[in-house]
């Protein structure tokens, strides 16, 4: 049986989001309270002025879209009500564990502990106050802990991670439409409810019915387009790159991978952690260069559409591209701290795109009069998808405006060893 209609929440993207008592239960607690101060693409509003939503909205929206899926009448006939339930709670928590500006502090969190926000999300909800509301209303907190990371695993229940991990995930569809109002580089529209509902099972799969086709090619264009103009723009890229230096710089000072319980973590959000780096004699400078908008240039640029051992290693060791740094330093005659190789690939950066897409990455079917389902290869139905189907990495080297010149110039030297079946840029 449903749980309890509690009231409404407008939401600028898609309107009224009802919400249930349980869910304002979980509304209410610190950790989702806490997201009001974890803006969703720190670093972005250097570019856009209009991008200072927070991870609570986007929170709300995953939730909101859950349900939506989840009422598709092709999937609520598989679905029982706890399911709903427990999905749209799972959806409404997917981001509690992030930390200060989102995915700039993964890196610090990748390094220093190995772990992800999605580690630290399961800790948090079976660990810190959420648990015991969870509890109390008759939720296991480790299955919620679970499928909101898209890992619950339940038998012959596949679809209900896949709501919220996957190709086509509630995760995916709200922060693209989101991140795109919020900016303003709305560079694709993307028909949110239409793909929805051509969402079905195969088997205990989500799969997209191919009469969706359109909606589809756009949900994945638009996520390229949105990654190259929003969360890998050169601009906002050197703002992450900054804070990220920033809090390397202060973590001895400032402890802030030292925390040993949910409460000290989810004391760090991006107030407290701009107030205290801006007075920490290691990071303070960082800080009001970005408070003045002096922000870090980049001396080269490079799209790669094709692999070979070199450019594998650039985009997927942090050592090689160290060895890279130094070597650009030597021949620029700067110090090694004023050179900065940034790729996709890195765990601050939202969303990475190193490979386009991949032909099996979205699973689709064709319908046959009599209503019986055939998986089909995506790559059969469209050559958009054929085409995107492959490599594409971007790489760029950062530096201060005064080493600028020099930097442009030792690192063609350096990244002109590089074949030139690489060397298109866009």
């Amino acid at each position: 049986m449903p749980k309890a209609y509690w009231g409404e929440i407008k939401d600028p993207v898609h309107g009224y989001v009802y919400i249930t008592e349980d869910e304002k239960g979980i509304i209410d607690t610190y950790p989702m309270q806490r997201l009001r101060r974890l803006r969703q693409l720190a670093g972005s509003e250097y570019v856009y002025p209009g991008a200072n939503h927070t991870r609570f909205e986007h929170s709300l929206g995953v939730m909101y879209l859950s349900g939506q899926v989840l009422i598709n009448p092709k999937i609520s006939t598989v679905a029982c009500s706890d399911e709903v339930d427990m999905c749209r709670i799972s959806a409404l928590l997917h981001d509690c564990g992030h930390g200060p500006f989102s995915h700039v502090f993964e890196h610090l969190l990748q390094k220093e502990l190995h772990k992800t926000h999605e580690d630290m999300t399961s800790w948090l909800v079976e660990k810190s106050e959420v648990a015991d509301k969870l509890s109390k209303m008759g939720y296991n907190p480790k299955e919620i802990a679970a499928l909101a990371v898209g890992k619950l695993h339940r038998k012959n229940r596949a679809f209900l991670d896949q709501i919220i991990s996957s190709a086509v995930d509630v995760d995916k569809m709200d922060f693209i439409v989101r991140d795109t109002y919020h900016t303003g580089a709305e560079y694709g529209f993307i028909d949110v409810y239409r793909l929805i509902h051509a969402l079905d099972l195969l088997g205990e799969n989500l799969a997209v019915e191919l009469g969706a086709l359109s909606a589809l090619e756009a949900f994945v264009i638009a996520r390229i387009e949105s990654f190259k103009s929003i969360y890998f723009h050169r601009v906002g890229r050197a703002a992450q790159i900054m804070l990220s230096l920033a809090m390397e710089k202060a973590n001895e000072e400032l402890g802030l991978t030292s925390f040993k319980t949910p409460e000290e973590y989810l004391a760090i959000d991006d107030y407290t952690i701009w107030g205290a780096l801006k007075k920490c004699r290691a990071s303070n400078e960082i800080i009001s260069n970005l408070e003045n908008r002096r922000m870090l240039k980049c001396a080269y640029e490079r799209t790669f559409y094709e692999k070979d051992d070199m450019i594998s290693k650039l985009f997927g060791q942090e050592s090689y591209r160290l060895k890279v740094c130094e070597e650009i330093a030597r021949e620029a005659g700067v110090a090694l701290d004023a050179v900065m190789i940034d790729v996709p690939t890195v765990p601050s950066v939202p969303y990475h795109q190193g490979v386009l897409m991949g032909s099996t990455e979205l699973p689709v079917f064709t319908r046959s009069p009599a209503g019986e389902k055939k998986m089909q290869r995506l790559s059969e139905s469209s050559k958009i998808f054929e085409t995107l189907k492959g490599f594409m990495n971007i790489l760029r080297v950062y530096t201060d405006a005064a080493n600028r010149a020099k930097v442009e110039k030792a690192t063609s030297e350096v990244l002109g060893k590089i074949p030139s079946t690489a060397k298109i840029s866009f």
